[in-house]
């Protein structure tokens, strides 16, 4: 599966940027798109900006992208619990 995610640029140093998510900074080649300021909010794949974006929608897709992730923490917590419950009761725990 492929995940493009909203980066927001903090640095131009010619084709390439620094842009921060979540806290995090990371290079980001900007060279597919042009005109692109600090300050801007890119769409950042395999290390490249691929599209612009105004800040309402990065913010909007950041938002559903935490959801997703506390989902699936949530999910996986229900599931440890499971095993465990499943392993005291042993081999021969009911169906």
């Amino acid at each position: 599966m492929c995940l493009a995610i909203p980066v927001r640029i903090l640095e131009l140093k010619g084709d390439m940027a620094v842009g921060e998510v979540g806290g995090v900074e990371r290079d980001v080649s900007v060279m597919m798109t042009p005109g692109v300021k600090v300050g801007d909010y890119v769409i950042v794949h395999a290390g490249f900006a691929i599209q612009v974006v105004d800040q309402q929608e990065a913010e909007e897709n950041l938002r559903i992208l935490r959801e997703m992730a506390e989902a699936t923490d949530t999910a996986r917590e229900r599931a440890g619990r499971l095993r465990a419950v499943r392993r005291r009761q042993g081999p021969d725990r009911p169906q």
